[in-house]
This record gives structure tokens, sequence and C-alpha cells, in this order.
């Protein structure tokens, strides 16, 4: 596979400059102690070694900084987060029938074999852990990992400092999956707060086509006194589709109640790509998804579905940027928020068309429904063009649950509550409906229905 990279990066990404950090972070270099004291070998020690020495230069961002003015970390940096790994052979999570046996399982970041299943899958797909790669295959990984635009923000650029292991699904050219590929990560918080990072890396070839499910989930231990435990979730994805690839992406959030969540999807589109991601987001206290996508040739078609659902104190904050650098690409972008009680959405899209990209043709709407006067959504939907032949849109909504829609429902003889659940669940499946995994499709609509914090109940 040929992906070149544009010249013409993404713009104002998060990168940090280095020359503009003054002062050492004592706190991210406490964090950088505990996910670097695992040592590996080779190319890999390598190239962590350099992202560590851009992190040592590093500050976490502070609400000062324009894309976190909305997301205060300041909670984050009161937890002292420790590595933690064990066997946790009898935990419970969902098995999608489509991906019984086409499925990667990692624990606290860590491979788990006796959970995994990766029996039912063509020749021609590779779907392994690094460690359990050929020294062919780990040499065609190091070519793409960590490659991504946007590896020296710094929670990515931590990621990368810890890698000791990594899911990765490798298409070969013109091979197409019908099976769909489901890689689970778990996080089991100990008796103190702990932290993993997760990290996947997608590679589809030219002519192929590959169905991938992300999930992120807390798995379920019990403690003392039967609460939640606090722990961080720090993951990055690399999804890398090359010329005429088509790539659907699911990418499921649903942590602990107290689980911080930060994660990093980068894309690179060669000439003639498809991608289409599905994000939903329904857990964490605090949850930050940064989703880029960079167009490294002509007429790629991008389709991004999001989904936030949000009740409590929760706060959710979805970042995302594509770069049409070329010619006769195509992107669609729809995210949907639904925000309860006192939680806050954040939503902030950047589609960027310089002069060389004519014939762009790019949309983005961004539709917030808000169920309690205390509910918030910052919402900022941005175009930069500086290309005259185009077709570009955008726009936001926010709006609330209406009461004559409630009374209708009402005089055909449903009750309020079931009322604003039909409402509510007809929101959401616009987005949830266009997953094309029907078991998966079911398992997100029911969770929807059954939160009653959405509802009078």
């Amino acid at each position: 596979m040929s992906i070149q990279v544009s010249p013409s990066p993404i713009p104002n990404s998060n990168a940090v400059s280095l020359t503009s950090m003054l002062d050492k972070d004592d706190y991210l270099t406490g964090l950088l102690n505990q996910v670097t004291a695992t040592k590996t070998e080779g190319w890999l020690q390598e190239l962590r070694e350099g992202a560590a020495s851009w992190v040592r230069h590093s500050t976490i961002p502070t609400t000062r900084e324009e894309e976190w003015r909305f997301t205060d970390l300041s909670s984050l940096r009161k937890v002292q987060f420790n590595v933690e790994t064990g066997n946790y052979p009898s935990l419970e999570f969902d098995i999608l029938p489509e991906a019984a046996n086409s499925r990667l399982v990692f624990v606290n970041g860590v491979f788990a074999p006796e959970l995994s299943a990766v029996s039912d899958l063509p020749s021609g797909i590779v779907v392994s852990n690094l460690a359990g790669l050929s020294a062919v295959e780990q040499e065609g990984v190091r070519q793409y990992l960590a490659q991504a635009e946007g590896a020296q923000e710094v929670f990515t650029a931590l990621n990368t400092a810890g890698i000791t292991d990594a899911a990765v699904v490798w298409v070969k050219k013109n091979v197409v999956v019908e099976t769909p590929i489901h890689l689970v990560f778990i996080s089991v918080a100990g008796e103190t707060a702990t932290i993993s990072q997760p990290r996947c890396l997608v590679v589809a070839e030219g002519g192929s086509q590959v169905t991938l499910v992300e999930e992120y989930v807390a798995g379920k231990m019990p403690t003392p006194q039967d609460k939640e435990i606090t722990y961080l979730t720090n993951a990055v994805t690399e999804v890398w589709v090359g010329d005429n690839a088509q790539v659907s992406h699911t990418r499921v959030e649903q942590e602990g109640a107290e689980a911080f969540h930060i994660g990093k999807t980068a894309i690179a589109q060669a000439r003639d790509s498809r991608y289409t991601c599905h994000a939903i987001t329904l857990g964490a206290k605090l949850s930050r998804h940064n989703l880029e996508i960079l167009q490294t040739g002509e007429q790629t078609q991008t389709t991004l579905n999001g989904l936030t659902v949000i009740t409590g104190k929760q706060l959710s904050d979805t970042h995302s940027a594509i770069a049409l650098n070329y010619p006769h690409g195509t992107s669609d972008q729809l995210h949907k928020c639904i925000v309860g009680d006192r939680a806050h959405a954040v939503f902030n899209g950047k589609v960027f068309v310089p002069k060389r990209a004519q014939l762009t043709n790019a949309a983005q709407l961004n539709r917030n429904l808000l169920l309690s006067s205390k509910a918030r959504v910052d919402t900022k939907p941005q175009l930069e063009i500086t290309a005259d032949n185009v077709k570009c849109a955008h726009g936001a909504t926010v709006s609330q649950l209406e009461d004559d829609e409630i009374f209708y429902l009402q005089s055909r003889g449903i009750d309020e509550n079931d009322a604003r659940k039909l409402l509510i669940n007809a929101f959401a499946a616009e987005v949830i409906n266009q997953i094309p995994v029907p078991s998966l499709r079911e398992i997100l609509l029911n969770t929807v229905n059954n939160l009653k914090s959405l509802t009078n109940e």
C-alpha cells in the first residue's frame, strides 16, 4: 500500500510547541514515570523514548487554551494514577454474535488471550496483538505506528511513550472482510486509581474492505464499599485507509461513572478511499475524543456520525478536524448530543478546505437536545475555506422536547415518561441505526432506552 502523508497537515492541531513550555509539569512527569516503568526493546523502545522526550517538555492543557477552554482537567490532576495489570479471566462484557470469533480483548491495555477469539478470519487479514506478530509483520507495523498526524499532542505522546503492546488489524490488498472485527478494551480499577493506555493500529491496503468495532468499557469488580473507583483511559487509534479501500469504524465509549477517558482517533485517507465513523459516547465522568481525518489523495469520501448521551454531572467533549487537501473530496458529518440533569456537552468540529481542494463537498451539522434547565452544551462548528469552487455548509441547533409532541403522544394513551422515551430514542436512532452491526445497534438502543435519568422517573 502506498499512503503519502500530505505536506499540508491539519491546521491548529492540539500539538504542543516545545518553545512555549517554560515550566516543567510535575504531575505529567509523574504520569510519564508510571507508564514508562516497563521497558521494551529495539525500534519500539526508540519510538517510546522519542515520545517521552516530547512529554517531558509539555504540560497538561488548561482552560486558558482555546482547544480546551470548556474542558477543565483540574479534577484529573487531583488523582494519582498507577499502572496496574493482572489476570482477570472472569470479566463479563458483551460478545457480539457477528464477531464471536473475530475478537481481541485487552484488560488495562494488556492483551487477554483467554478472552479473545480470532478463529473465524479469512486469509489476507491479520488480527493480533503486537507481541503476537511475526518479525516481518512487526517491521510493517513499524512503518505506520505513531506516524499519523497529531502524534505530538500531549496525551497521544504520553500513550506512545508507554506502548508495550497494541491491537493490530491489517487487511491485505483487495481483501474484503465480511466478518466485523471487535476490539474490546476493558478497564479494571484496583484498590487505587489506575491508568491504562490502549493502542490500536488499523491498516487497510488498497482495494480492501473491513468493518471494525472499537469498544471501551468498565470491568465489573467488587469493592469493599461497592462503589465506583476512579481510573483513566488514555486511548489512541490510528487508521490508514489505502487507495480505493473502505473502512467502517464504530467507536463506543461506555466507561465507569468515575472514570476519565481521553481518546484520539487519527485517520489518513488515500485516493478514492471511503471512511465511515460512528462514534458513540455514553460513559465516563469526563471524556474527550479528538477525531482527526487527513486526506492524502483526491476523491475521498468521509462520513462521521456521532452520538453523545450524558446525564448527572458528566462532561463530554468531542473535537473533530477534517483536512480536505485535495480536489473532489466529500465529507458529511452529523453529531448529536442528548444532555440531561447537570451534564455538559462540548462539540467543536473543524473542516479545512485550502485553495487546491477545488470541487470539495463538505457538510457538517451538530444537533443538541437538552432535557433539563441545568443541562449545557457548547457548540462550535467551523469551516475554513480558501478554495473558490466548493459546496460547503455547517450548522448547529439546540432544542428541548416539545410540549405539544409529548401532549400528542399522551392523547394517544402513552404516559408522559414513555412519550419522552419515544422522542429521545427517535432522536438517538438516527445515528445508532446506521451502525452496520445489528446486535450492537440493539444493545445501544436498549442502553439509551433504559437510562431512567433521561426521563422524569
